[in-house]
C-alpha cells in the first residue's frame, strides 16, 4: 500500500467539504414526492447496474401496480468509478463489489440471466436460458461490452503478469494491474498507455492512469528510470478542446511523450511489443508496462437487434435514441440509459445520475397519457486524477461547455485536493444514493 501524507487540519476541513458536497448533491437532485400513477404496465429493464437499479427504484416509487422486471446475469454489483482507486493501490478489490439484489426495490423481480434476443416488434426479450419476458415498456440499461477479442494476442489471464494491466476488466483485474504498476515503478522501463477508437466509458480513465503511474515513479524517486508514452487514438487527448489543451500542457510538463492517431490492434507479450494501426500503416511500440483498453461496443443482444442506429456508430451498436429524451426514435415504448445509449456524450456514472430522471419523467408521463418535460443536456463528469491527492473536476455538456457544479468553489481546470476528495470520498456516497433512487 502506498504511503500518503497525513491529513493536515486544512485537509480535514476539505474532507468535510467534500463529504458535505456529496450529501448536498444527493439531496439537491432528489425530486419532491409526487402522486403515484396507478398502472398494470409490464416494465422490463435490461441491466441491473447503475442505470438499471436507479431507474427501477425511482419507478417503484412513482408507479402503483407496475410489474418491474430486471434482467442481468451478473449478481455482483461493481462500483466502477472505484476501479482507478483499486488500480492505484488505494483500495482493495472488495471496495467496488456488492450484491446486485441489495440495490433493487423489494417489489421488483430480478432474472439472473443475460438477455440474448430483443424483439421490439413483438415486445419481448429472450434470455440466454430461453426464458421469454414480454413487456409494455423496455429500458435498455445493459452497459457495454469490452471487446477483448479485438486485441490480437491478448487474453485476460495475462493481466498482472509481465507488465500487463487492464483496469477496465473488473475489480480483481484492477488490483492485479496495481501490482504490475507497482513493480514497474520500482524497476523502471517503458510505460505505454492507450485508448480505443470507439466510444468508451469514462474517457478520462486512460489519462488518469498515465498520471498516476508518473506520480508513483516520482514518489519512489524513480522517474528518471521511467519513460512514459501515451498513444492517442486521434489528434487530441480529450474531446473537450479546453480540457485537451490542459492535459497536453500537463503531459508536456511531466515528460509524457504523446503520439497521435495510434489505435491498438495487437500485443505480443513475449516480445513486449504493441502493434498500432496508424494512417501510415502498422507501427510497433515497446513496453515494460501497459494498460490494455479494448474497443467498446453494445452487448451482442443489443447490436443484433433492430434497436441500434443504422447510420451512426455502425460498428458499435449503440441504441438509437433522442439525445434529450433518451426515447427510441422508432419504438416509442423503448428507452435507453447509461453507456448503451446512442448519444454524443454521457458514458459516465455521473451522466446516469442525470439521465435516469429524464427517462423516469417521460415513461411515467406516457403511462399517464401526457407529455414528459425533462431534458438531458449531455452532462458528463470526469474527476480527472492528476496525481495522488490532486484532481481536476471536469464537467461538460453536449456543446463542450464546462458546467461546474460548484462555481467559485471548485475551479474545473485546477489540480485541487478537494476535487480529489470528491472522487475518493464523496462520489461513492452520492453513487449509492443514486442507486437507491435518492439522487
Amino acid at each position: 500500500m502506498p504511503i500518503i501524507d497525513d491529513l493536515t487540519p486544512t485537509r480535514r476541513g476539505f474532507l468535510g467539504l467534500a463529504a458535505g458536497a456529496g450529501a448536498l448533491a444527493a439531496a439537491g437532485s432528489q425530486a419532491p414526492a409526487q402522486e403515484k400513477v396507478s398502472t398494470s404496465a409490464r416494465i422490463v429493464i435490461i441491466g441491473a447496474g447503475a442505470a438499471g437499479a436507479a431507474l427501477a427504484n425511482r419507478l417503484d416509487e412513482r408507479l402503483d401496480g407496475a410489474e418491474i422486471t430486471l434482467i442481468d446475469g451478473r449478481v455482483e454489483h461493481w462500483y466502477q468509478p472505484g476501479f482507478t482507486l483499486i488500480a492505484a493501490g488505494l483500495q482493495p478489490a472488495s471496495y467496488s463489489v456488492s450484491r446486485t439484489p441489495k440495490w433493487l426495490p423489494r417489489r421488483a423481480t430480478l432474472i439472473e440471466d443475460w438477455a440474448a434476443e430483443i424483439d421490439p416488434e413483438a415486445k419481448r426479450v429472450t434470455t440466454v436460458g430461453g426464458e421469454v419476458v414480454e413487456y409494455d415498456f423496455l429500458i435498455v440499461a445493459s452497459g457495454l461490452k469490452l471487446d477483448w477479442e479485438a486485441i490480437e494476442g491478448f487474453s485476460l489471464d495475462m493481466v498482472g503478469k509481465d507488465g500487463i494491466g487492464a483496469v477496465y476488466a473488473g475489480p480483481d483485474y484492477a488490483e492485479a494491474t496495481w501490482r504490475a504498476m507497482d513493480r514497474f515503478t520500482d524497476t523502471g522501463g517503458q510505460a505505454l498507455f492507450t485508448r480505443p477508437a470507439t466510444e468508451m466509458k469514462c474517457a478520462g480513465a486512460p489519462l488518469k492512469y498515465t498520471f498516476l503511474t508518473d506520480d508513483y515513479a516520482r514518489r519512489k524517486g524513480n522517474r528518471g528510470k521511467v519513460e512514459i508514452t501515451y498513444a492517442a487514438h486521434s489528434k487530441s487527448l480529450f474531446g473537450v478542446p479546453i480540457v485537451n489543451e490542459k492535459v497536453r500542457m500537463l503531459y508536456e510538463d511531466r515528460g509524457v511523450n504523446v503520439v497521435h492517431d495510434h489505435v491498438l490492434k495487437a500485443i505480443d507479450p513475449g516480445a513486449k511489443l504493441c502493434t498500432f494501426a496508424t494512417p501510415e500503416g502498422d507501427v510497433e511500440l515497446p513496453y515494460d508496462f501497459t494498460n490494455v483498453i479494448p474497443p467498446m461496443r453494445a452487448p451482442d443482444a443489443v447490436r443484433n437487434s433492430p434497436l441500434p442506429w443504422a447510420d451512426r456508430w455502425t460498428d458499435q451498436g449503440w441504441v438509437e435514441v433522442d439525445m434529450h429524451t433518451l426515447r427510441h426514435a422508432r419504438y416509442p415504448e423503448v428507452f435507453a440509459v447509461g453507456d448503451v445509449a446512442g448519444v454524443p456524450k454521457g458514458k459516465t456514472a455521473a451522466s446516469v445520475k442525470w439521465q435516469v430522471p429524464v427517462v423516469e419523467d417521460h415513461l411515467v408521463a406516457q403511462i399517464a397519457g401526457r407529455e414528459g418535460t425533462e431534458s438531458y443536456d449531455g452532462y458528463t463528469s470526469c474527476p480527472l486524477i492528476t496525481r495522488v491527492g490532486r484532481a481536476m473536476l471536469i464537467e461538460f455538456d453536449y456543446d463542450n461547455n464546462l458546467v461546474p457544479s460548484f462555481p467559485g468553489v471548485i475551479a474545473p481546470l485546477e489540480e485541487l485536493w478537494v476535487s480529489w476528495l470528491m472522487k475518493e470520498v464523496a462520489l461513492k456516497a452520492t453513487y449509492n444514493a443514486m442507486l437507491r433512487g435518492q439522487a
